[in-house]
């Protein structure tokens, strides 16, 4: 058994890709203008003396915080954007910061709640922007198209698919709910 397992972690890591640097700069004014910090790597407590308005993504999707040791409600970016107040609604704060394999929230960007672990995700009220997600979106909510719109989700998201997903009625609008995103046996 101990034999199996070495190698299949020596395999896996002889798969494995090279790492490439992430990078980000954050700026306290739209447009990429005023004071800023540049970032590749994860920050637990950025003790900034100004609020951040924009971001410029050199590479990788970035997981941003208004509280330290990555709490609060986090919003995860994946390209630069000029204003996040007004794209995403993001409040201004900045006291954490890392590189994020998925999840978020945010105009776009994937959301709400969720739990990571370090082969899966579970999300249990999905978000898209501000919004729930629809269970399916042309209103037929099947539990096929509940599926499908899950393994996008957690496509977006970074992963590979869906594992598990639910459906949830609230104010006769049905949403996904309880998905589980993961990279492999789905």
């Amino acid at each position: 058994m101990k034999a199996a397992f070495l190698a299949m972690t020596a395999a896996g890591l002889a798969a494995a890709a090279p790492v490439q640097a992430q990078t980000a700069t954050v700026y306290r004014d739209a447009n990429f203008s005023g004071p800023a910090v540049a970032v590749n790597g994860a920050n637990p407590n950025m003790q900034l003396n100004f609020q951040i308005t924009s971001i410029r993504v050199g590479s990788g999707r970035w997981e941003l915080c208004p509280e330290p040791n990555f709490r609060g409600r986090c919003l995860t970016v994946t390209s630069s954007d000029g204003n996040l107040r007004r794209s995403f609604g993001w409040p201004g704060p900045l006291h954490s910061m890392r590189v994020a394999g998925g999840g978020g929230w945010g105009g776009g960007a994937i959301g709400g709640q969720r739990l990571k672990g370090m082969a899966s995700e579970f999300f249990p009220a999905p978000r898209r922007g501000n919004s729930r997600v629809l269970a399916c979106p042309n209103g037929n909510a099947t539990s096929a198209c509940a599926a499908e719109t899950a393994d996008r989700f957690c496509v977006d998201a970074g992963w590979r698919g869906s594992a598990r997903q639910l459906m949830e009625t609230e104010n006769r609008r049905v949403y996904l709910a309880d998905v589980l995103c993961v990279q492999t046996g789905y």
